[in-house]
């Protein structure tokens, strides 16, 4: 399947970025700052049913 090539903004749009940026500790709306809080927001839905089991279990054993 051959596609055109692609238009020289969509070319900017799509450049790679290094692993060391995308890291980068960035605040504001950035790309960082969203990769950051879908990180954060994943270790929090992971403790919140850790601790939803956790206290499930301890209960239910009484």
């Amino acid at each position: 399947m051959n596609l055109p090539p692609p238009e020289k903004d969509e070319q900017d749009l799509r450049s790679t970025v290094s692993k060391q940026e995308l890291n980068a500790w960035k605040r504001g709306f950035t790309p960082q700052a969203e990769i950051w809080n879908g990180r954060m927001a994943s270790i929090g839905l992971i403790i919140g049913l850790f601790l939803l089991i956790l206290v499930n279990n301890l209960l239910s054993a009484n």
